[in-house]
């Protein structure tokens, strides 16, 4: 059974809003004086919760509340939640880089940590000089430090500058030879915040195929932050979701994920809808959801599978061209296609009153890797006439399998664009 090499028991962190500081001299004094006398600080007992989206009335705030959890060694752990969660303040402490205004951290074995571009990067010294001091600070002595050099080096490709000073490099070079830095300097445990989409595709190879040699083949830690749902879904064996400054669920990864769609988008792969909100006199939904080719509904699905979407909707009135349609997009609001109903012989008829179900087949290998956020739509012709419409009605995560991918090969890292269509090639030799 693995050890426990990180240990975290009622971890809380406390901001005061719109100073600089902890507050006003008056609550400072309050404070000490309290602590003179060996009783709580007064202004933990007060504060909000983080949410970002609100107004608050109270000048402080939880950016972390009662965090309790444990890793063990060799165990790559996904921190995953909106932005202003808590996810960077969590690393900031647990590097040390800040400290928290309660609780406790347990640690074994020496800590390293990429937060963001250049952290811990002196930028007047060179690449060379900055590899020696980030590997001070991690207890290391020069010998340790000398027989990595080369390695780190090499694995950052940035041979050409390494005596130039950092101030120089651009953010790319930065976080290439920052992540190296990091995990060659054989830290027990990495803490990585999302940095990794700075640098380039061969990089980001690189890098991840690295952090899993770190945790697999050398037995160390990861703690790993991403907003790409496939790469900590690839990457992580077990995740925490924060929210607000709370841990809302912590277990497998896939479950987490699972779990964060609905909450993140509100819904999840099948949507239903009740008889006030789903359309007018014309038409009405009734559901929509998203499966697999045996009609098992589903929140997770690889790209090399075929997925259908369904509606079931009634249609009110008869003798009217109804269809359905939908919309497709991705986590960041673009959209990726939209289909309708315009193929089939239903289309071109005037249905009958009645309640009808309508199926979309999504082939394998067009989807990437990511959310996939799906809007509805009931519309008929003759006028053209939109009955109901909902952008995000239904969500649903898609995966790559790095490790059986045709559009892969060797590549384990992010693949850019938000289609993937598995297209056919041709090649031929010309010329000896």
């Amino acid at each position: 059974m693995k050890n426990t090499i990180l240990k975290i028991e009622n971890l809380s962190k406390q901001y005061r809003l719109g100073n600089v500081g902890t507050g006003t001299i008056s609550h400072d004094l309050n404070r000490w004086w309290h602590k003179v006398r060996g009783k709580e600080d007064p202004f933990l007992k007060i504060g909000e919760v983080n949410d970002r989206a609100t107004k608050g009335t109270s000048d402080y705030v939880w950016a972390l509340k009662d965090i309790n959890f444990e890793v063990k060694q060799g165990e790559v752990l996904g921190i995953i939640g909106k932005n202003g969660a808590g996810k960077s303040t969590l690393l900031k402490i647990l590097s040390k880089v800040t400290g928290p205004t309660t609780g406790s951290i347990k640690s074994r074995g020496r800590i390293a940590s990429l937060l963001e571009v250049g952290t811990g990067f002196h930028p007047e010294l060179t690449g060379r000089e900055n590899i020696y001091l980030n590997g001070a600070i991690l207890g290391m002595t020069k010998a340790e430090i000398n027989a990595k050099l080369d390695e780190i080096v090499e694995f950052s490709g940035c041979e050409r500058y390494i005596d130039t000073p950092v101030k120089r490099y651009s953010s790319g070079m930065t976080v290439r030879l920052a992540f190296s830095v990091a995990a060659f300097l054989e830290p027990d445990i990495l803490v990585i915040d999302e940095v990794l989409a700075v640098g380039d595709a061969e990089f980001q190879k690189k890098a991840i195929g690295k952090m899993q040699d770190i945790s697999k083949g050398e037995g160390r830690t990861v703690l790993f932050v991403s907003h790409n749902m496939d790469a900590v879904l690839r990457l992580c064996n077990t995740a925490i979701l924060l929210k607000n400054g709370e841990i809302v669920k912590h277990g497998l990864t896939t479950e987490i994920v699972e779990f964060y769609l609905n909450s993140e988008f509100g819904t999840s792969s099948i949507k239903e809808w009740n008889d006030a909100q789903n359309g007018n006199s014309v038409a009405k939904i009734k559901y929509v959801k998203a499966h697999d080719k045996d009609f098992i509904r589903k929140e997770n699905f690889l790209i090399t599978e075929e997925i259908g979407i369904t509606m079931c909707y009634i249609a009110v009135e008869g003798k009217k061209k109804i269809h359905s349609a939908f919309n497709f997009y991705n986590s960041s609001g673009v959209n990726i296609f939209d289909t309708h109903e315009n193929n089939t012989d239903l289309y071109f008829e005037k249905k009958d009153k009645g309640i009808y179900e309508t199926t979309v087949w999504i082939p394998k290998n067009i989807l990437s890797e990511g959310i996939i956020i799906v809007g509805v739509a009931l519309v008929t012709h003759d006028p053209f006439e939109i009955h109901f419409h909902q952008r995000e009605a239904i969500v649903f995560n898609m995966i790559d399998n790095i490790s059986n991918s045709p559009t892969r090969g060797e590549y384990v890292g992010d693949l850019p664009g938000i289609i993937r269509p598995l297209l056919k090639w041709q090649s031929v030799k010309i010329k000896l």
